[in-house]
């Protein structure tokens, strides 16, 4: 042999060991039944289980100061006592005992670890109920009794008044009271009939079934605190259209099931209208407002005044644009607006309203940009103060104390170098001074409170600290007991890695974004992984995880352990951090994928273990539209996408969700960023998924993407579930669980799935 041939003999040799190398440290194990496995282990009803003490619910007892719970532990599913006072957390009965009982008298076989029931009653006595079996069960001093389930005495078709003295019911679509005790029959409206209807709403999954079916039938009455006064509205379905289903799953039927629901779409104007009405008892009389219509997806609800003369509410504008404080006289009829507020883009439809017993209220709004307190003036609508004021989010009131004059809330993004996610309580005087944070550890405070009154339950953790449960004086924030605290040592021997918090530049190349992603319990950073996107960028949340518990339950995990490293990122236009932040998907909902285009390339450049050549998406919802763009907004970076019961024409969509944040009236932006218009843009792999009956979010919307793929002369895959409605690929894991998981093994992956597998739960 010549020294040339010798010496390309060698250099071949020595290529096919780098080769080699190489290609065992980036290939993956073919797919076998122990992959699927392993992401089962972390489906929600399967993990829930494996960690111990994960977090306190508490239900409150009627002393305010000891609460019982429920949670697994190494011995099982296991219920809790607490007792504040005594600084006491023990088991709140004997576990073996019972489910021996229940064994005997059921004729079943009980296992201790897991009692067939979630809730209970603790009464005074010491007695534990409990509802199974239709039966209500009575555990005490050792013995068990049981009593058959009765229908209840309550009558939904009927509304007693406060002084008991009038029963209201509707009849024939009208209003009609009865005297109790003479059994007096008064009708209070006359023009009611089918289609304009009194006392009654549209409830959000009410069905109509076949060509000509009635709706279900609903009471809705709100009596002044006197007995003397009805506020209610009138439905108006004169004009309003239904969207439709075929329900093709039905065993027993061999032609579809037609239902239809009203749901209107942005812009619709036949719309089911409501029409607030008061009827005065005495004299007959109602007044109806009609300058208070509103389409019945903006809903209106009114409080009664102590005095049984004025009610007060919040209203919205169609739009989402502006909203009102009303008070009406209903003696005069007069309305007077207490309060206005509006804005260029939207208004929160959730705003932060107390009114208070001194002739103030209290208002949360964003008008200065971050959502902050108020102290305002009920007769003038005036300002008396600001309580809150900076560059932070006040979330939720927790207490509000007259007698005091201090309040208890709970916000993110006040304290400086920490996530501003992250959630804390704080007490504050209604002057706004005093301002006084409670919970300062650097973590999520996952708080409840309600019946404890002085106390409240604070569950604090991050994606990688497992929790903190305690609970907290509420006055000052100090932990008078710690309940538990999770133990994750399953988790630990499993090889199990926390989420990975991140930070990264978003598209405007100035804001800081955050994030998290998650590697597979046999993660090796030598390995190159394909890269899945889960995303719901909706403007109305913020959905990457911040506690424990949610970076522990979810898809994300699941995925992980097929072999992918999965990102969750808050992008620009999410909610949590300030109306600027938050308008920038106003008109925009389409661009919401961008930054994470951006945030997983950036991520990427610091990982070498990510491979940012094989990126996929998979979204549910507002997620499944957001997927779908992703594909023809990004054609070059996502190479495969699952898109399930995804709205993907916001023209079609339920109206109040993209008339508030889409905007209103429908423009040309709708068209623009609808997938359906753009499906020509597809290039890589996708997988439309839709249930058959979701009356969420109507499957209409993926039929006419299919068709335009399909005209476009795209390849594409499509996948219908007959009889399921808008729940479906959830954390549980189900039948398209396996499915989307199959989808990114075998296109993102390169390998080929185990064909016909059902998921362990």
């Amino acid at each position: 042999m010549s020294n040339l041939h010798i010496f390309n003999y060698l250099q071949f040799r020595y290529l096919l060991v780098v080769l080699l190398t190489f290609a065992g440290q980036n290939s993956f194990a073919q797919i076998t039944e122990e992959t699927y496995h392993k992401a089962e282990y972390f489906l929600s009803g399967n993990i829930q289980k494996e960690v111990y003490h994960l977090d306190v619910i508490p239900n409150w007892l009627d002393d305010k100061k000891s609460f019982w719970h429920q949670t697994y532990t190494k011995d099982g599913k296991r219920f809790f006592i607490t007792d504040i006072e005594k600084g006491e957390t023990k088991v709140a009965f004997d576990h073996e005992v019972l489910a021996k009982l229940l064994s005997e008298q059921s004729g079943g076989s009980i296992n201790s670890n897991n009692l067939p029931f979630n809730r209970i009653q603790l009464n005074g006595d010491g007695a534990l109920s409990f509802e199974w079996l239709n039966k209500n069960w009575t555990y005490a001093d050792g013995s068990l009794e049981s009593k058959r389930i009765t229908a209840g005495s309550r009558d939904g078709s009927v509304s007693i008044s406060p002084d008991e003295n009038w029963k209201a019911y509707v009849k024939n679509f009208n209003l009609f009271v009865e005297n109790q005790e003479t059994g007096e029959e008064i009708q209070l409206s006359y023009d009611g009939r089918k289609d304009y209807e009194y006392a009654s709403y549209w409830g959000w999954s009410d069905m109509v079934l076949g060509e000509n079916g009635l709706r279900p039938e609903h009471l809705t009455i709100n009596w002044s605190p006197d007995s003397k006064k009805i506020q209610t509205q009138i439905v108006d379905l004169r004009l309003a259209e239904k969207m439709l289903l075929l329900d093709n799953s039905q065993d027993d039927k061999f032609r579809p099931q037609l239902m239809g629901y009203y749901r209107a779409s942005p812009g619709d104007t036949t719309v089911v209208m409501y029409t607030p009405v008061v009827f005065e008892i005495e004299t007959k009389e109602n007044t109806k407002f009609p300058g208070l219509s509103l389409p019945h997806f903006m809903g209106m609800y009114f409080n009664w005044d102590a005095d049984s003369k004025h009610m007060f509410g919040t209203y919205l504008e169609r739009g989402f644009k502006s909203f009102d404080l009303l008070e009406i006289n209903t003696d005069s009829k007069e309305i007077r607006k207490v309060y206005s507020e509006s804005s260029p883009t939207h208004v929160n439809n959730n705003n932060i309203f107390r009114r208070l017993d001194n002739g103030q209220f209290i208002l949360g709004t964003e008008k200065s940009g971050w959502n902050q307190l108020y102290l305002m003036d009920w007769q003038t609508g005036k300002l008396v103060n600001r309580i809150t004021n900076g560059d932070y989010v006040v979330k939720n009131l927790l207490k509000v104390d007259e007698e005091n004059s201090i309040i208890y809330f709970e916000a993110a993004g006040k304290e400086k170098d920490i996530n501003p996610y992250y959630s804390f309580v704080y007490k504050v005087n209604f002057d706004g001074t005093g301002l006084e944070l409670l919970t300062p550890e650097n973590a999520f405070h996952d708080i409840s409170y309600g019946r404890g009154e002085d106390y409240f339950i604070d569950n604090y953790s991050t994606v990688n600290q497992p929790t903190v449960s305690v609970v907290r004086e509420l006055k000052t924030g100090k932990i008078v007991h710690e309940v538990s605290k999770a133990d994750i040592s399953n988790l630990l021997k499993k090889g199990y890695q926390s989420p990975k918090q991140f930070t990264a530049t978003a598209k405007d190349g100035k804001t800081t974004i955050y994030g998290i992603y998650y590697v597979p319990t046999d993660f090796n950073a030598k390995k190159s992984y394909p890269i899945i996107d889960y995303t719901y960028s909706g403007p109305h949340t913020d959905i990457t995880p911040k506690t424990f518990r949610a970076g522990l339950i979810g898809l994300q995990q699941p995925m992980a352990e097929l072999g992918f490293v999965v990102v969750t990122v808050d992008g620009l236009g999410t909610s949590g951090r300030g109306k600027a932040f938050n308008d920038i998907s106003y008109n925009n909902l389409g661009d919401g994928t961008t930054d994470h285009v951006f945030a997983i390339k950036e991520l990427g450049s610091k990982n070498k273990f990510m491979d940012v050549e094989k990126v996929g998406i998979f979204g549910h919802s507002a997620g499944g539209y957001d997927a779908g763009r992703a594909m023809l907004l990004h054609p070059d970076f996502y190479k495969v996408g699952v898109a399930s019961a995804g709205d993907h024409d916001h023209r079609m969509e339920k109206a109040w969700w993209p008339e508030m944040y889409m905007g209103y009236p429908v423009g040309d932006f709708y068209h623009e960023q609808s997938n359906i218009t753009n499906a020509a843009n597809l290039k890589g792999h996708l997988l439309l998924a839709h249930g058959g009956i979701d009356e969420n979010v109507n499957p209409s919307a993926t039929f006419k993407f299919a068709e335009a793929l399909i005209k476009a002369g795209k390849d594409f895959d499509l996948f219908i579930w007959p009889s399921r409605n808008h729940s479906f690929g959830r954390t549980d894991g189900d039948y398209f669980t396996k499915k989307r998981w199959d989808y990114f093994i075998e296109h993102l992956l390169g390998e080929e799935p185990i064909r016909h597998y059902q998921i362990q739960k």
